[in-house]
This record gives structure tokens, C-alpha cells and sequence, in this order.
């Protein structure tokens, strides 16, 4: 089975502490303001049940799910998410940005987890059926992406790191290594965006993609 590109379907993906909250936004304003439809979203999430899922992925207080319930657990909230939000709003004509999409799942449960990436890409192909047209990786240091989410999470009102955000140094570098042997792989689609830069930069830099991708 093929994978279906949606010329309108922008993911963002990167590591903790990345940036791709203020990414999401400057692309939002960026179409808006040209008179486009756009649907932000976020994974795992973007519907009601798909929310109540990434509750149970992200809770500090059960017992940590085993790699393959945690893998299966994204792509239930996946497919939900694309029924019910992303394929609806990219049928009428809307641009669709999503903050993380099924490359996370390489990463993290591949990369990170271990999992086979056969079996992801099985489950891509079964249960997804869909592929961005570009994905911005946001590609920041372990080191510097967590200094950002300590001071996020220390602040007033911060709620203090989820499940996966409490994983070790090692695992967020096999994430990191992850999402760049997926950019390698495909280039095109892909694009790299140093996110150590100002965030000035980051989004001006988001943004000429974007724009690439609108004119093309």
C-alpha cells in the first residue's frame, strides 16, 4: 500500500525544548494571512479521544507502558486523529499543521523505544495511509533542547515534565539520531532547520519553506 501525500499537510518534529510551538504559529499566521483555511493540531492528540490517549501516554502515575503498548497507543490516537481531523480539513481545501506526526513515532519507539521500524511502517501504511508533503525538523542539542524545557517547566503555572519528558540523556540522543537518519533518508521532504538559532530566525526560516511549498 502507498502512502498518500497531501500537498497542504505540514508536520513539525524535532526534539525536546525545540520550538515547534512558535514554528506552528508563525506558519498559522504566514497562510492566514494570505486567506487560507488552516487547521493546527497537535499529536498525540487532536480529538477528544485521541486527547484521552495521549493522558494515558503521558501520566506519571500508572506503571510505564511496555514499548509496543506505547507504540500502539500513538498509532490508535493517530488514526483518530487523521478520521476525524486532518483528512476532513485537507479534503474542503484547508492546510493542515500538525505538531509532530508519524516520524515521532520513529524516533521516539523506534529509535528510542527499540521497535522495529518494519513493524511502524507497517502500521504507517495499515493505519495511517498518509504522509505529510513537508515535515520541518527542528534539530536542536539534547543538551540545549532540555535547558529550555527545565525553564518551561520551572516556571509559574509549568506542570513539570511528563512521562517521556523524565528520560534519560541517551534515550533523547537515539531520538535526535533518529529524526536525522529520517531527513537523510528523505530529503525532500524533510527539511532541517537549525533550531539553535534566535527564534526570530527559526521562524523566518520555517516560513521561506513554507512558502516554497505554497508556490510549488
Amino acid at each position: 500500500m502507498t502512502l498518500q501525500t497531501h500537498a497542504r499537510f505540514v508536520t513539525l518534529e524535532g526534539g525536546e525544548g525545540a520550538g515547534k510551538s512558535t514554528v506552528l504559529s508563525a506558519l498559522r499566521g504566514f497562510l492566514l494571512a494570505r486567506g487560507h483555511e488552516v487547521v493546527s493540531t497537535r499529536e498525540p492528540g487532536g480529538t477528544p479521544l485521541a486527547e484521552q490517549i495521549r493522558g494515558l501516554l503521558l501520566d506519571t502515575h500508572h506503571e510505564p507502558p511496555a514499548p509496543e503498548t506505547e507504540l500502539l497507543l500513538m498509532f490508535a490516537a493517530r488514526a483518530q486523529h487523521v478520521r476525524e481531523v486532518i483528512l476532513p480539513a485537507l479534503q474542503r481545501g484547508a492546510w493542515v499543521i500538525s505538531d509532530r506526526f508519524t516520524d515521532s513515532s520513529y524516533a521516539y519507539q523506534g529509535a528510542g523505544r527499540g521497535m522495529d521500524a518494519a513493524f511502524i511502517a507497517a502500521l504507517e501504511q495499515r493505519v495511517v495511509g498518509i504522509t505529510p508533503a513537508m515535515t520541518l525538523l527542528l534539530d536542536i542539542g539534547v543538551a540545549h533542547g532540555r535547558e529550555r524545557t527545565r525553564g518551561r517547566d520551572l516556571a509559574p503555572g509549568g506542570s513539570g515534565p511528563d512521562r517521556i519528558e523524565r528520560e534519560q540523556d541517551h534515550f533523547f540522543e537515539r531520538v535526535r539520531e533518529g529524526f536525522l537518519a529520517r531527513a537523510a533518508a528523505e530529503p525532500r521532504r524533510i527539511r532541517v532547520v537549525d533550531a539553535t538559532q534566535s527564534v526570530d530566525a527559526v521562524a523566518a526560516e520555517a516560513v521561506a519553506h513554507l512558502q516554497a511549498l505554497a508556490v510549488a
